[in-house]
């Protein structure tokens, strides 16, 4: 249910999930179950994979997924979407899209296609910020000449459970 508060739908097949302290902190519980992580070292070492993903009071932070089911479509989209992850936005009433920033932990893309999981910062003015916080719409987009998509005002739950984000 927390999830499904923090996701944003990109037509049919690209979905952002906005990360808190709680979806990462399941990630990372659930890391060192499959993992089988029990040792200090272990534990710190996934602290540090994982942190980053929370956002620091001053921007969003998106888990972004590429899902085709079929293996060999998913595959000739990965190749057409090469860049993709650069060519989303969000956009706070009426001021400046904002861009993500990807993959700052490492490259996820080579020459033939992108991943089909994408890490995305958005650092937003504290002036936009407020404007959530007071309640204005926030919409999301992406730019990408192979999937071009406007979510024209991000349902009200999921601009609630955003705006929360903002210390």
């Amino acid at each position: 249910e927390h999830k499904k508060r923090r996701t944003v739908h990109f037509g049919e097949h690209v979905t952002l999930l906005f990360e808190d302290e709680l979806t990462v902190r399941y990630q990372f519980q659930e890391m060192l179950r499959i993992e089988r992580i029990f040792e200090e070292a272990g534990i710190e070492d996934e602290l540090q994979a994982y942190n980053p993903l929370v956002p620091d009071g001053t921007n969003l932070k998106a888990t972004m997924l590429i899902e085709y089911e079929d293996v060999e479509e998913r595959g000739r989209m990965l190749a057409k979407l090469k860049g993709l992850e650069d060519k989303i936005w969000l956009r706070i009433a009426d001021h400046a899209p904002v861009s993500a920033i990807a993959d700052e932990d490492l490259e996820r893309e080579n020459d033939e296609k992108t991943a089909a999981v994408h890490f995305l910062r958005f650092e937003f003015s504290s002036q936009a910020i407020s404007a959530l916080k007071q309640g204005a719409n926030i919409a999301a987009g992406c730019d990408h000449p192979e999937y071009p998509i406007k979510v024209a005002e991000i349902n009200p739950i999921t601009r609630e459970a955003l705006a929360a984000d903002f210390k």
